[in-house]
């Protein structure tokens, strides 16, 4: 599984009149709020539809409820879909209708729903109950880490929500030079994804410097980023602001979505077998290193920066 991945959840789910009572709700949304905040996304199906549940006053809706959406909401975590049937008036057809969007762009998660949604989907494997996610594979199968080749689709294939939908990307590698023949593939991951919504902030930090000990040069990165980046950026409508420390080691993929440590960076190779592992920080930690390369904080020196194009 990947370190994040894209949910639906039917409406039934977050009626408390699903439920026994109300510590049973609040059992099974506690099963599920955590892992959505931290390493899920949740598709907003019908075009928006799906959200504007949450304030129609004819169902029972518990303050829970409304909390973990507008909190999905305001962290980036809703991905809006179109619509793919022709309505969903009842729980079954908003099953019906994430499946539907599956079929068009697979989730890497599942569909949450609740005992008698899923008596209507009895052997679909995408679709399971709050209260039995243990036996969904999808949901099992969640992981901190990853192991994956040190090459580019495998790269993409990893990183594809986090580049189609975060709101800000920071790209922290001490030795990213897209001009080397290692890290030619990294302007096709900024640029390679169709976004939905607003552009992201997008940030790439390096160190000052190439080559070790007495051997080390201090080059203008500037030209060399320019002259890499600037065609691809303004064909795909974004831009990048490009900070040069003094010194740094650690490498990380820093977004509103998640924040990822990466053993190797982002460079890639041609050998077979060559692996790399990485994992998933927690939200702390995530926050930790965005403050780290905070141009304010003062923990490294910032030498240089400028924006391409």
């Amino acid at each position: 599984m990947p370190l994040l991945a894209d949910y639906a959840i039917t409406p039934d789910v977050f009626d408390i009149n699903s439920y026994s009572n109300e510590e049973v709700y609040r059992l099974r949304l506690s099963d599920i709020g955590p892992v959505m905040m931290e390493e899920g996304l949740v598709r907003d199906l019908r075009a928006g539809e799906w959200r504007k549940l949450y304030i129609d006053p004819r169902r029972k809706w518990h303050g829970r409820a409304k909390e973990i959406v507008k909190k999905l909401a305001t962290q980036g975590r809703l991905i809006e879909f179109p619509s793919e049937l022709t309505t969903a008036t009842n729980d079954r057809e908003w099953c019906a209708e994430a499946l539907a969007t599956h079929e068009r762009r697979p989730m890497k998660g599942g569909v949450i729903v609740t005992r008698p949604v899923k008596d209507e989907f009895p052997r679909d494997p995408l679709v399971e109950q709050i209260d039995r996610l243990t036996r969904a594979p999808w949901w099992t199968r969640r992981s901190p880490s990853v192991r994956l080749d040190r090459k580019l689709p495998d790269y993409g294939k990893h990183l594809r929500l986090i580049l189609r939908y975060a709101n800000s990307l920071q790209f922290i590698d001490p030795h990213l030079d897209p001009t080397r023949s290692r890290y030619r593939g990294f302007v096709q991951l900024l640029t390679r994804y169709d976004r939905r919504g607003p552009r992201p902030l997008i940030e790439i930090h390096r160190v000052q410097y190439v080559g070790s000990g007495p051997n080390r040069e201090f080059p203008d990165f500037e030209p060399i980023f320019r002259r890499a980046l600037t065609h691809d950026l303004r064909h795909a409508g974004l831009s990048a602001t490009v900070f040069i420390w003094d010194d740094f080691h650690d490498r990380y993929l820093i977004s509103n979505l998640i924040g990822i440590s990466l053993a190797n960076g982002f460079d890639t190779t041609g050998k077979p077998d060559d692996i790399t592992t990485w994992t998933r920080l927690g939200r702390v930690d995530r926050d930790d290193v965005q403050r780290e390369f905070d141009e304010a904080a003062g923990r490294h020196r910032l030498c240089k920066k400028f924006t391409v194009p």
